[in-house]
């Protein structure tokens, strides 16, 4: 079994902070957002799928080094502000599976946001959507991952927090537990995780080994 992990939202209690302050950048550069409108529209989907998005949405074109200028600033703050996930570290390390991180994040946040919260020595390789062509909630990520860690997708078990996660990893034909427990997850969280298609949710990570063992049982 090879355990695939998104990062933002399940292993760093990133995506409140990351909301707001692309809600932030785009108001201030002339395209009024709440981090509440970036939550509902862009959680889970890549930077390129999310400039997308907008330009289509408010019929104009963002500026060349958008992407560029709202990282350098997410940057910063993660270095000072980024939490890891209530309990995450202990959850893996119980499991002995083999495990990566397929994020729709650029690959420079990824690695940033394990190193900030002693994260990066629990897993074998990490995964982006810039390497493939298509985002979730296309399949391609996951995929990908599992095919350079030499899995069947059968025998993969992806732990999401979006919908477009959810949506993505049975696109793939893999097994998803949705993860209900970050700081952007209001009440209802896991009942549109399960909506999307997840069997098995979560509120806390201590409950993730009994959930994986699930899938493990003959």
């Amino acid at each position: 079994m090879l355990l695939i992990f998104d990062c933002d939202g399940v292993l760093v209690d990133s995506e409140v902070l990351s909301c707001r302050i692309d809600a932030e950048f785009l108001t201030q550069i002339g395209i009024p957002y709440t981090a509440e409108e970036v939550a509902r529209q862009f959680l889970g989907v890549s930077l390129k799928t999310m400039i997308s998005r907008i330009e289509a949405e408010r019929n104009r074109r963002l500026p060349d080094d958008f992407g560029e200028k709202l990282n350098r600033i997410l940057f910063e703050r993660f270095e000072t502000d980024l939490k890891p996930i209530a309990g995450v570290r202990d959850a893996i390390l119980s499991l002995p599976y083999p495990r990566c991180v397929a994020s729709s994040s650029v690959p420079e946040r990824i690695t940033l946001s394990l190193r900030i919260t002693g994260l990066a020595d629990l897993f074998d390789d990490i995964f982006s959507s810039t390497q493939v062509a298509r985002g979730k909630p296309a399949p391609d990520l996951f995929l990908h991952a599992a095919s350079h860690m030499s899995a069947r997708p059968e025998d993969c078990v992806v732990i999401e927090d979006s919908t477009a996660g959810v949506q993505a990893a049975l696109a793939a034909g893999m097994r998803v537990i949705g993860f209900a427990g970050g700081g952007h997850c209001g009440p209802d969280h896991a009942d549109k995780l399960r909506q999307a298609g997840a069997p098995h949710t979560i509120l806390n990570m201590a409950d993730l080994p009994t959930a994986v063992r699930r899938f493990s049982s003959p």
